[in-house]
């Protein structure tokens, strides 16, 4: 077994290890132009956090409602040294996780981007029209690109894969998924409720609570 080997297989078995976060913070992508890019992203309604110019050097970064990661684009930049490209020939593929994928995608439609329908993967079928039927997390897709050929996806997520949230840590970043969880919970409770005998749960909110933090961290649900 060579170092490497040693070295890989020793940060898969040892996350525990892990005392500083590792959250990401802003995505570098490189446009032919930074104007057009500008009136793009600002008219899907992201917050414009710079506009930066300089010696050959032009960038501005956005960040996307609720989002904790922020995207600089510019001319004069590049993803990193061993990535020089050229800029009008750029074509990156960038991801985003949404709590409802048919909303996510009816908003940027109203807002006059050229949005994919949502589609989902089935076997040997390969890409179907809608939505994943069982409406699994990780299931359901959309995408769309940008002027300069910068092609985005959507991936609903509405219960995330175990180990990828930490449970002490759940957090919403907006009402909207705060209530789209709120509604899961609720149409989950209804069937409790109905598994129970149909009597009225006067520990309701504890309920709640515990299918909305599970769901988030991938841990089991409540019954």
């Amino acid at each position: 077994m060579n170092d490497i080997q040693e070295r890989g297989e020793a940060a898969i078995a040892t996350p525990s290890a892990r005392r500083v976060d590792i959250k990401l913070e802003v995505v570098v992508i490189p446009v032919s132009d930074v104007d057009r890019a500008k009136r793009f992203y600002g008219g899907l309604g992201w917050r414009l956090d710079a506009d930066i110019t300089g010696d050959e050097l032009r960038v501005i970064q956005f960040t996307p409602p609720g989002s904790p990661c922020s995207i600089v684009f510019g001319s004069g930049v590049t993803p990193g040294p061993y990535a020089r490209v050229e800029f009008d020939v750029l074509e990156s593929v960038g991801e985003f996780v949404v709590s409802d994928i048919e909303a996510a995608r009816a908003e940027l439609a109203d807002r006059g981007v050229d949005v994919s329908e949502v589609y989902h993967y089935a076997g040997r079928e390969g890409r179907v029209s809608g939505p994943d039927p069982e409406r699994r997390s990780y299931s359901s897709w959309a995408s769309f690109s940008d002027p300069s050929g910068n092609v985005w996806l959507l991936q609903e997520v509405t219960a995330r894969a175990p180990g990828r949230v930490d449970a002490d840590d759940t957090t919403f970043v907006s009402s909207a998924e705060f209530a789209a969880a709120l509604r899961r919970a609720s149409a989950a409770h209804g069937e409790h409720e109905k598994r129970t005998g149909g009597q009225r749960d006067e520990n309701w909110p504890d309920w709640y609570a515990e299918y909305m933090m599970a769901e988030q961290a991938g841990k089991p649900l409540p019954l």
